[in-house]
């Protein structure tokens, strides 16, 4: 059998070897620190769906780590994503959906699309508790429309109408979707390889699984962010308007994303393509956001706004100790401070888009991302959960932006700045390749 390293320098196959070792050594440290974060849930959680998540995550996430072990060989790989997206995703995700179990996020979606088959309105008049309160604009009530047309027909019917379901399709669909946007020509098979790992460990990560697995309330925003960032990117600004519409009929946190495309648009495709983008969001965001105002003008303010800001009657369970929830728990003069310094970050950020427009997708969902930090980190009432859409944001448009390559020149065609070199004639001798000039020039 012949051996495949003769010929090659020693250095280079010390080198090839360090890496493989950095490689696995990566992957095995970067499953334990998963496996050790969700053996926390079952231990600091009082959630039953974290609980539940958290052991089988862990599992899987062990088993993985230690399938890294035989990196990297193929085989080791499709055995350790196998296991971390089993162990975080599958199996805990069909567990909770088929015996009814989740985050009392999904039973508002669901009671919302009830709710607005009814009354139009999906907001309660008068909310007693916590789950009483709706703190999503109208769209959000489309992904419980399932559940409210099927009703409780069993568990069998659960994987068809759970909004989890419907909220991890609309995620994933946006990605695939985005993806295809920003490729720009065919896909090399090495990276399309490297993508479609990357993306499974982003799936089976905790930023991702764990949400989509308990609620996956935050998914579909994200996604439809990432996908209305893609089309601005590529000039398509009446479409990126109805995409980033339909995410800021989500959740009013989406509505920064309007902001960033059209600066991206305005700075690569001029004014009157920022306009039509922004005309269009607006436009389709009222569509689906006026009727709810007008017929529970009253309640909506009540839930969507005042509610998740910590000034409403009821107190919000998110409470994390980040910064602006620190200030707030302060008392009167706390709360003004964290909404003046929440003011002063979206002026920051406002401004730089403004002075630094950004001038492609990556540039934008980092600007973008940045905002929504600042927004999350100073606000007064919030979850350390709601940091993985930045982060979702970040990881994914660098993954997409570099899944494709260019379109190869022709042949006979030189590169931009390079000297063409004419293509042989039929029956002529070739026309050798210029020689290499050693630095230093001719000697």
């Amino acid at each position: 059998m012949p051996n495949r390293t003769a010929g090659i320098p020693w250095n280079l196959r010390l080198r090839n070897a360090v890496r493989r070792v950095d490689r696995r050594r990566l992957w095995i440290a970067g499953w334990l620190l998963a496996a050790a974060w969700a053996a926390s849930f079952p231990l600091v959680s009082g959630l039953e769906t974290h609980r539940v998540w958290g052991w089988c995550a862990a599992a899987g996430y062990g088993v993985a780590a230690l399938a890294a072990c035989g990196l990297p060989r193929p085989r080791a790989r499709t055995l350790s994503l196998a296991a971390a997206l089993t162990g975080a995703v599958a199996l805990p995700f069909l567990y909770l959906v088929l015996t009814g179990r989740a985050q009392s996020e999904v039973g508002v979606i669901e009671r919302s699309g009830d709710l607005m088959l009814h009354q139009i309105s999906p907001y309660l008049e008068l909310p007693r508790s916590v789950t009483d309160y709706n703190p999503y604009l109208p769209g959000m009530a489309f992904f419980g429309l399932p559940a409210a047309l099927a009703g409780d027909h069993g568990w069998a019917l659960r994987l068809l109408t759970d909004a989890r379901v419907w909220c991890a399709a609309a995620f994933l669909l946006c990605l695939a979707a985005g993806r295809r946007v920003l490729g720009g020509g065919p896909a090399a098979p090495a990276r399309t390889a490297s993508y479609g790992t990357a993306m499974t460990v982003l799936v089976a990560s905790p930023v991702v699984a764990l949400p989509l697995c308990v609620s996956g309330v935050d998914l579909p925003l994200a996604g439809l962010c990432c996908l209305g960032l893609a089309l601005a990117a590529r000039g398509r600004p009446a479409t990126a308007g109805l995409v980033l519409a339909a995410a800021c009929s989500l959740k009013w946190t989406a509505w920064p994303a309007i902001a960033v495309a059209a600066a991206l648009l305005g700075s690569a495709r001029g004014t009157r393509a920022a306009l039509r983008c922004t005309g269009t969001a607006l436009a389709g965001t009222l569509a689906v956001v006026l009727p709810g105002a007008v017929l529970s003008p009253g309640p909506m303010v009540q839930q969507v706004l005042a509610f998740p800001l910590g000034s409403g009657e009821v107190a919000t369970p998110a409470g994390s100790p980040l910064p602006g929830h620190l200030l707030a728990g302060l008392g009167t003069a706390g709360w003004y401070a964290a909404v003046g310094l929440l003011v002063c970050g979206g002026v920051a950020v406002a401004a730089s888009l403004v002075l630094r427009p950004p001038t492609g997708a990556v540039a934008a969902a980092d600007r973008l991302a940045a905002g929504l930090c600042v927004a999350f980190l100073l606000a007064p009432a919030g979850r350390f959960g709601y940091l993985a859409l930045p982060l979702v944001l970040v990881v994914w448009t660098r993954l997409a932006a570099g899944a494709r390559r260019p379109v190869p020149p022709p042949a006979g065609s030189a590169p931009h700045g390079a000297p063409a070199v004419p293509s042989p004639r039929a029956g002529a001798a070739p026309v050798p390749a210029p020689l290499p000039v050693p630095a230093g020039g001719v000697r």
